[in-house]
C-alpha cells in the first residue's frame, strides 16, 4: 500500500504543469511596491511635463521660429501639426515596445522610454531655428516629436505593468494609480515652469526663454533614471520567464487568444474623450467663443489637476475594496453627466459654477475612471501579453479620443444652446466606455498568477 501511494504521488508530480513546477522551484522574487510606484510616478511626470510644454511652445513660439514668417497663420498650423504628429508613431511604438517589454522585461522598456523622452525633449531645447539653418530646423523638430510619440506609447503601459506586478495582491489598484498621479503632477509642474517664461518680453522668450522648460527636463529625467535603474524586475515577469520558454511573439499570442479584452480596452479607453474635451475644447470654447479670461480657465485646469492628485489614489484604493468595474463605471457615467452643467456654465459665463462643475467633473468624478483603469486594463491580460495588450489597446483608444476636440469644434452650433451636441458626444463616448468596462470580468480579488 505504501509503495502504491508513493507511486501515485510521483505520478502526480510528473503531471504538474511546467509553469507551476517552475514557480515551486524558484525563490520568491522580491517585491518593491513603493519604489515601483515612485518610478512610475516620476516617469509619467516627465512624459506629461513634456507633453504640456511642447503644446504651449507650439501655440506661442514654434510657428514664429521654426517656419517661414511671411504667413503667421500657416506657421501656426504647421506648429500644431508637429504637435499632432506624435500620434502617428504611438501605435508603432506600442507594438515595438510592447513586444520588448513582454519578451525581455518591463525594466528594459521603462529605462529606454525615460531616456528617449529625456534626450528628445532636451534636444528640442537645443534646436537651431528656421532663420539659422532653414528647412532642416522644422524637419529635425518633427523627427524629435515622432520619437517622443514612440516613447509615450510604451511609457504608461510599461509603468502600469511594472507597478501592478510589484504591488501587494490587495492593493494593486492603489499602487498602480501613481502612474496617473504622475500625469497630474507633470501638468502642474509644466504650468509653474512656463508661467514665468511666458511673462518675458517677446524678444527674449523667442530667442532663449522658450528653451528653459525643455532643458530643465534633464533634471527630472536624471532622478527618474536613477530610480528605475535600481528597480528590480517584477516577480510576475520572472516567474513567467522561468516557466515559459515559448519563442512565439507576444503580439501573436495577444491577437490569437486575447482579442476580446484588447477590444474592451480600446473602447473603455474612449473615456479619455472627457479629458481632451475638458483640457482642450472647453478652453478654446470659453476663451475664443465666449471671451472668458484665459487666466480664469487656466486656473480651473490647474486646480482640477491639484484635486485629482488626491482623488485618483483614493478612488483606486476604493476599487481595491469594492471592485474595479463599479468605480470605473461611476467615473465614466458621472463625467458624462457633469459635462452638461459644465458646458452650460461656460455658455452662460457663470464663473463660480464653472469652477464648481469643472472641479467636480475633472478633479473628482473623472478621477474615478482615471485612477482605476491602470489596474483594470492590466488585469485583463496575463503576464506574457500584459504590456502589449495595454499599450496597443490604450494607444488606439487614446488616439480616437485625441480627435474629440476636432469633432467637438465641428459639431458646435451657434447660439445659447450650441454646446448641446458636444455634451451628447461626450455622453455617447462615455457610455460606450462604461459598457466596455461592464462587459469585462471583475478581477480585483483574482491572484496575479491566475489573471
Amino acid at each position: 500500500m505504501a509503495i502504491t501511494t508513493i507511486s501515485r504521488q510521483a505520478s502526480a508530480e510528473t503531471r504538474k504543469p511546467a509553469a507551476q513546477a517552475a514557480r515551486e522551484t524558484q525563490p520568491e522574487p522580491k517585491r518593491s511596491p513603493r519604489k515601483a510606484a515612485f518610478a512610475s510616478w516620476i516617469g509619467s511626470a516627465v512624459e506629461y511635463y513634456d507633453f504640456f510644454i511642447y503644446g504651449t511652445a507650439a501655440a506661442l513660439v514654434f510657428g514664429k521660429i521654426f517656419f517661414p514668417s511671411f504667413d503667421p497663420a500657416v506657421g501656426a498650423v504647421a506648429a500644431f501639426a508637429t504637435f499632432g504628429v506624435a500620434y502617428i508613431t504611438r501605435p508603432l511604438g506600442a507594438i515595438m515596445l510592447g513586444h520588448i517589454g513582454d519578451k525581455y522585461g518591463r525594466k528594459k522598456v521603462l529605462t529606454f522610454t525615460l531616456l528617449l523622452m529625456g534626450v528628445t525633449t532636451f534636444a528640442v531645447g537645443l534646436l537651431p531655428t528656421y532663420e539659422q539653418i532653414g528647412i532642416a530646423a522644422p524637419v529635425m523638430l518633427v523627427i524629435l516629436r515622432m520619437l517622443q510619440g514612440v516613447s509615450a506609447a510604451g511609457e504608461q503601459a510599461g509603468a502600469n505593468s511594472m507597478t501592478l506586478e510589484h504591488a501587494p495582491a490587495h492593493r494593486r489598484a492603489f499602487f498602480t494609480s501613481f502612474t496617473l498621479s504622475g500625469t497630474q503632477a507633470g501638468l502642474i509642474l509644466a504650468t509653474l515652469v512656463f508661467l514665468p517664461v511666458s511673462a518675458l518680453p517677446e524678444e527674449d522668450m523667442l530667442s532663449w526663454g522658450w528653451r528653459i522648460p525643455f532643458l530643465l527636463s534633464a533634471v527630472v529625467v536624471a532622478v527618474g533614471f536613477w530610480v528605475r535603474r535600481t528597480l528590480p524586475e517584477t516577480p510576475a515577469f520572472k516567474e513567467e520567464e522561468a516557466a515559459n520558454k515559448d519563442d512565439r511573439m507576444p503580439l501573436v499570442e495577444l491577437i490569437t487568444n486575447h482579442k476580446s479584452n484588447l477590444v474592451r480596452v480600446i473602447f473603455a479607453a474612449l473615456v479619455s474623450v472627457v479629458s481632451t474635451i475638458f483640457s482642450v475644447f472647453t478652453l478654446s470654447y470659453a476663451v475664443n467663443t465666449m471671451h472668458l479670461p484665459r487666466s480664469t480657465m487656466l486656473t480651473v485646469l490647474v486646480l482640477a489637476n491639484v484635486v485629482a492628485l488626491i482623488a485618483i489614489p483614493m478612488f483606486a484604493a476604493l476599487s481595491d475594496r469594492v471592485g474595479r468595474k463599479p468605480v470605473f463605471i461611476f467615473g465614466a457615467l458621472g463625467a458624462a453627466a457633469l459635462a452638461w452643467p459644465y458646458l452650460w456654465a461656460i455658455a452662460t459665463m457663470n464663473v463660480p459654477l464653472i469652477f464648481v462643475f469643472g472641479l467636480l467633473l475633472s478633479g473628482v468624478v473623472y478621477s474615478a475612471a482615471n485612477g482605476v483603469w491602470p489596474a483594470m486594463y492590466g488585469e485583463m491580460f496575463g503576464t506574457r501579453v500584459r504590456l502589449s495588450g495595454m499599450a496597443i489597446g490604450t494607444q488606439i483608444g487614446f488616439a480616437l479620443g485625441g480627435f474629440a476636440p476636432t469633432i467637438s469644434a465641428a459639431i458646435l452650433q451657434p447660439g445659447e444652446w450650441g454646446w448641446v451636441p458636444v455634451a451628447v458626444f461626450v455622453s455617447i463616448t462615455s457610455a460606450i466606455s462604461a459598457i466596455a468596462a461592464a462587459s469585462a470580468k471583475e478581477t480585483y480579488r483574482t491572484p496575479m498568477n491566475e489573471l
